[in-house]
């Protein structure tokens, strides 16, 4: 038997057996009496695990269940459905994972979710629908990427190769998998804030909006920071992105206090919860400058 022989960034040998062939795992679902949610679920569970094929059976899949693996196919990266009957239905994932190293989706889904936030807040003040919901479609980007991150990590996890193995441990593997949670959120808080300005008929008065502008610069401003820290190691920047949560809840306390003397009750409501949004996207920085300390840690 043949093998291979890698070297770690810390200096760790992996010796692995160099296979002719490789198995295609598949998972047969059964599908009878499984919708909505549920079969979403199963869908997404077996494409984390690692399975190459996913075959869907039943006496009679139907159009709605159809539709429901089609939907996910979507949001997911790589599977395609290959084959499709009345009682059977196919999907066969076609990327090969190694082809988008893990640091470049991370830095894919941070600068998908900062420019979603940039543009909601942009549809929010111009009163411009069609752009807030371009930014609630893009969601979904972001999702397919934490996904297929989350597939990758449990591939590691499970013994495979890991992925450019000079420039990532398995270390540095599941600090930027814990980077990928925070991120995905920021999209759905951008996404959040998306949804209020395609509500929104008028527009917000000046000085207030100056104020929501303010907000989302600052909180953007720590989550570039902390993504900063985390691919250079710098806990003195991460441990600023920290120390700066009090001065960005201090300045969302002072925007609640202008938006609480605003006539219109309802805008006063879609307000709060834009604030609302744009403070946990500066705790999600500073969960991303926590994760930066503890994977810097490691090189000192």
């Amino acid at each position: 038997m043949r093998v291979s022989i890698q070297t770690q960034p810390d200096g760790k040998l992996v010796i692995d057996p160099i296979l002719e062939g490789r198995t295609i795992k598949t998972k047969r679902i059964d599908v009878t009496g499984c919708e909505g949610q549920a079969l979403e679920r199963d869908i997404i569970a077996a494409y984390i695990y690692g399975y190459d094929k996913m075959e869907f059976v039943s006496k009679r899949i139907l159009s709605e269940q159809k539709q429901i693996i089609r939907k996910v196919c979507y949001k997911l990266i790589g599977p395609e459905i290959i084959e499709e009957s009345s009682n059977c239905l196919v999907i066969q994932d076609l990327l090969n994972p190694n082809e988008l190293p893990i640091k470049k989706g991370i830095h894919r889904m941070y600068l998908i979710s900062s420019s979603m936030q940039k543009d909601a807040i942009r549809a929010l003040k111009t009163i411009d629908h069609d752009l807030a919901l371009d930014v609630s479609l893009r969601d979904d980007e972001v999702d397919r990427l934490y996904l297929l991150i989350s597939k990758q990590f449990r591939s590691v996890l499970c013994g495979s190769k890991i992925p450019y193995p000079s420039e990532t441990s398995i270390e540095e593997y599941h600090d930027f998998r814990m980077a990928a949670s925070p991120l995905e959120r920021i999209g759905d808080h951008s996404q959040r804030i998306a949804n209020v300005a395609s509500k929104l008929e008028t527009p917000i008065q000046s000085d207030v909006m100056g104020g929501v502008e303010d907000l989302s610069v600052a909180s953007m401003e720590l989550v570039k920071q902390a993504i900063d820290a985390l691919f250079n190691a710098d806990t003195a920047l991460a441990n600023r992105v920290i120390d700066s949560d009090g001065i960005l809840r201090d300045q969302a306390k002072d925007l609640d206090a202008s938006i609480l003397k605003l006539e219109s009750h309802e805008t006063m409501v879609y307000l709060r919860t834009v604030v609302d949004s744009l403070t946990r996207i500066g705790d999600y920085g500073k969960n991303i400058a926590e994760i930066a300390i503890n994977s810097a840690i490691n090189s000192k």
